[in-house]
């Protein structure tokens, strides 16, 4: 039996133009699970999460239409 914590990381990394070198979501995805890690986390696995966004009533009759989002979760576990 396990327990799992799921981390909500964001779907795009801002980084600036003449820092960029190609791998800077594997190191901001590294450094989540280190940082996981050191608390005893297990890496389990990376899922992207679509969320639909639907409009309250005044929006709804003001015309504004449902909005979808991609959200990204990183799985963690250990041992109960």
């Amino acid at each position: 039996m396990y327990q799992y914590k799921m981390v909500q990381i964001p779907p795009n990394i801002a980084v600036k133009m003449k820092a960029h070198k190609g791998n800077e979501a594997a190191a901001y995805l590294e450094q989540v699970v280190n940082e996981y890690a050191a608390q005893g986390w297990e890496f389990f696995r990376v899922d992207s999460i679509g969320v639909s966004l639907q409009p309250g009533c005044f929006d709804a009759l003001s015309g504004k239409k449902e909005e979808n989002s991609q959200y990204h979760v990183i799985t963690f576990r250990k041992p109960r």
